[in-house]
């Protein structure tokens, strides 16, 4: 995982709620045995309807999803994770998430950043109205700006979290920062274990 103190880049007003992940990646795309591939199935059962927004040429290239609220619901898939960020997003800022979503981001390190209903309606009416419009989710001082308007909202991450953020530490890293005491214990153990 890499580590990331800020990310900033253009954001999609994905108006929807109580997205699930079958919605985020339909389970046909589930049967796939190799990890890469899975922005082609980002959304696809939506992306036949031309006025979906990621259709809107307007914001190719955005890296920020901002959502409605209960982002991410429905079954455990770290898929859908997948799908999002191969897709080309570095963060998803929502109302809410799924705990299991919320979790699973976390470990695959995309940026999952809670804002009030209130501020994310703002956001989509800044998105909408120029599509240019820079988003900065400040990971280290856990702050989304968009400094074009002055706006400055702070979120909250648990330090577990944002510490792997910051270090760019996955399941395996944090692991192996033990791997002095998992050597002693392995030359400890008695042989019959």
């Amino acid at each position: 995982m890499k580590a990331v103190r800020v990310i900033s880049g253009r954001g999609v007003p994905l108006k929807r709620s109580d997205v699930d992940t079958d919605q985020i990646i339909p389970a046909e795309w589930l049967k796939r045995v190799e990890r890469t591939g899975f922005e082609k199935g980002l959304f696809s059962t939506w992306r036949d309807d031309r006025n979906f927004v990621l259709n809107d040429e307007r914001y190719s290239g955005a890296s920020i999803l901002v959502a409605g609220k209960s982002f991410g619901v429905g079954s455990s898939r770290e898929h859908a994770v997948w799908a999002i960020q191969q897709g080309g997003f570095d963060a998803v800022i929502a109302p809410s998430f799924s705990d299991i979503f919320r979790n699973n981001c976390g470990k695959n390190g995309l940026i999952v950043v809670e804002l009030s209903e209130e501020i994310v309606v703002k956001l989509w009416s800044l998105i909408e109205s120029d599509p240019t419009t820079e988003i900065t989710v400040d990971v280290e001082r856990l702050v989304v700006e968009v400094p074009s308007t002055g706006l400055c909202e702070k979120f909250e991450m648990n330090a577990d979290t944002q510490n792997r953020f910051l270090n760019g530490l996955d399941d395996i890293s944090i692991s192996l920062q033990h791997s002095d005491a998992i050597s002693s214990f392995e030359t400890s153990r008695p042989a019959w274990f």
